[in-house]
């Protein structure tokens, strides 16, 4: 994106031009910083887990880049008058696109050397939610999962009937070679070496195999939330795994408290339902929501399980994790704009 881009996009929009309009702007265009209530709010994540602060800069560089046009098109979009539910889809929409992370174009693989793709969406207005699990063929799950909320009386949709749905429905399909990059290949290749006497796999020694699941929440300029989660599951996942991801509560959620996006070890996401129970503290135990969210990242989840980012109703952000760094991204109406990874950057 050049600086001629910089301006608000429209309220209305088409698809195409929307993401093709996703460049790398700078940090210090949109609005000024300044006081007064929070109009709107966006917080996006790529991913908890082991992230290497010693990696080459230009891969961390790579990651504040897509950050960073993925952060601006949302606040431009927020800007404009659109919805959260609007903002948080084409949000991840850009983020399923791009091979950095494990959603989309770039997911990893299972056991079977294909992708299952999972991906949530949330109006916390209305409570309206749509899912999808398992699916092999779409190149925007969370596109579908809205699908769901909008077009069925369902919630979740999984494996082959999920698949027939999106045929039904006209969204993008792709072959399930498309999600292929080489480095979540070589991914796989190291994950099936670790394998107990029995042949078993055993859980990853490098958890960086796994992380980059995206999400992103939205407070609009009406006050209304919602919460997108989109991921391509744990690398040489077997038998169909579904993770935290595609489940409304744990690793997904919006009310009229606030709006969850989760992202680490799914399977403890699930036993906790983590995303419900930080609005659960805010409503029935009446904390804030940076008390709510630090709560249950670093009092319910274990050390490197993972982080959550979270806005509230009056456009409060959290973003709180328990493991060596968390990909994230934070905007609002008073100027802020805010990109980092590791736990020391503010």
């Amino acid at each position: 994106m050049n600086s001629r881009m910089h301006s608000a996009l429209p309220v209305v929009v088409t698809w195409s031009l929307l993401l093709g309009l996703v460049g790398l702007p700078s940090c210090t265009s949109g609005p000024k910083r300044g006081d007064g209530a929070i109009e709107y709010a966006i917080a996006i994540h790529g991913g908890a887990g082991t992230i290497d602060r010693n990696a080459p800069a230009e891969r961390l560089q790579a990651y504040r880049e897509a950050m960073t046009r993925a952060l601006t098109l949302g606040r431009d979009m927020l800007a404009a008058g659109s919805s959260a539910l609007d903002v948080c889809e084409a949000v991840v929409r850009t983020l399923e696109d791009d091979p950095l992370f494990n959603a989309g174009k770039g997911a990893v693989f299972n056991d079977a050397g294909q992708h299952e793709l999972d991906a949530s969406i949330m109006d916390g207005s209305t409570l309206r939610c749509g899912a999808v699990a398992g699916v092999r063929t779409v190149r925007h799950p969370i596109t579908l999962a809205r699908k769901v909320m909008t077009e069925t009386r369902h919630v979740l949709l999984a494996g082959d009937g999920a698949d027939a749905f999106a045929k039904g429905m006209g969204v993008e399909l792709v072959e399930n070679s498309w999600f292929d990059t080489p480095r979540r290949r070589r991914s796989l290749e190291r994950a099936l070496e670790q394998r107990d006497r029995r042949g078993a796999l055993v859980p990853p020694r490098d958890r960086r195999l796994d992380y980059g699941t995206v999400g992103c929440v939205v407070r609009d300029r009406q006050g209304n939330l919602a919460a997108a989660t989109s991921t391509g599951g744990m690398t040489a996942k077997r038998w169909g795994r579904i993770g935290d991801s595609p489940i409304l509560g744990a690793g997904n959620y919006a009310d009229k408290n606030a709006a969850i996006s989760c992202t680490g070890t799914g399977e403890e996401f699930i036993r906790h339902a983590i995303a419900r129970s930080v609005t659960a503290r805010m409503e029935f135990g009446g904390r804030s929501l940076e008390d709510a969210a630090h709560a249950v990242v670093h009092d319910v989840l274990r050390k490197g399980d993972g982080g959550l980012i979270a806005v509230d109703k009056d456009g409060n952000i959290a973003t709180p994790f328990n493991s060596s760094g968390m990909y994230r991204a934070m905007a609002d109406s008073r100027g802020r704009f805010d990109i980092a990874i590791f736990a020391d950057e503010k």
